[in-house]
């Protein structure tokens, strides 16, 4: 397991810098640039500008020197925020889409999971057709529809929840409700779906045959055995569910008004911010890299037939 554990985190420097180098020059192959105004910027001004941020220096300068700064951890200056580094913009909104995603996918999960268990073990039954018809609705309805749904009735009608806002407001924790709920539908439809054909499979294997041949309390069986192999795809699955959570909370956080990496995001690309938009493309590689890397650990804790050899 540490050879294995060891040759994942060697492997994981090539992809970190390989994702930099390609999002790097595809950005600049793109038309426009930080500095492009409806208003033609004098040409003496526009040099000065482009020197002072290194611009006007061949590219592949430009591209040692941004990544000489990211090994020291220096995201580099905002080209369009005045007076705020890439480091002080993602530091002030990440860790609310961070902490958004990571409740929204915990919620889902146990959830998901429940409802998913619940479903293979009454195959057929009504509370079969029940939860899978509601893991349909959470696949088919996007979040710019429940989001203003869940608004009208709980916040403008029922006036039990404030319509947007954060946890540092008035309001407290009755803000993160109804954006949790709306962010989690997805990713607990997808959860209770893939728990239930897993779980199904599960029940239908040798082992758990013997298991009951054995005699086994059957709650036993389900907790042991059941539970420990069909939760491997949900594993899986976790892995890019959880960096796309996090990126997922765009609609959401515009919904309800949350002071998340959204708006900067938006922002970013539509004003070609070179560096804001670099910032957020390493940040949401090494959440995806560090979630498949967890999940490989699990893998082999949850299934011993796996082998890391």
């Amino acid at each position: 397991m540490s050879r294995f554990i060891v040759r994942r985190l060697l492997s994981v420097i090539p992809t970190f810098f390989i994702i930099v180098t390609l999002s790097f020059f595809l950005i600049r192959l793109a038309p426009g640039g930080p500095f492009s105004r409806e208003k033609k910027i004098p040409p003496e001004i526009m040099a000065n500008i482009m020197a002072k941020y290194h611009m006007d220096e061949p590219l592949l300068n430009q591209y040692f020197r941004y990544i000489g700064d990211v090994l020291k951890f220096d995201l580099g200056p905002s080209y369009r925020y005045k007076d705020h580094s890439v480091n002080d913009l993602l530091g002030a909104a990440f860790p609310v889409s961070i902490m958004l995603g990571t409740m929204a996918l915990g919620v889902a999960l146990l959830l998901g999971t429940l409802v998913g268990v619940t479903s293979a073990l009454n195959q057929n039954k009504w509370q079969d057709y029940a939860a899978m018809s509601v893991a349909v609705l959470g696949i088919s309805v996007p979040l710019f529809v429940i989001g203003p749904v869940l608004m009208l009735v709980f916040a403008l009608q029922l006036k039990w929840l404030p319509t947007s806002g954060w946890i540092n407001s008035r309001a407290g924790w009755k803000t993160v409700i109804m954006p949790i709920a709306t962010l989690m539908m997805p990713y607990f439809a997808y959860i209770a779906r893939l728990s239930r054909g897993s779980i199904i499979e599960v029940l239908r294997s040798d082992y758990v045959r013997t298991a009951r041949a054995k005699g086994l309390k059957e709650r036993v069986v389900i907790a042991k055995h059941v539970l420990k192999g069909g939760m491997l795809p949900i594993v899986t699955y976790l892995g890019p569910a959880f960096s796309g959570i996090i990126i997922g909370s765009l609609a959401v956080e515009q919904i309800f008004v949350i002071p998340g990496i959204g708006k900067i995001f938006v922002q970013s690309a539509l004003n070609r911010d070179y560096t804001v938009i670099m910032g957020e493309v390493i940040v949401y590689s090494l959440i995806l890299i560090a979630a498949n890397f967890v999940v490989d650990i699990l893998y082999g804790l949850l299934d011993p037939r796996i082998s890391y050899k």
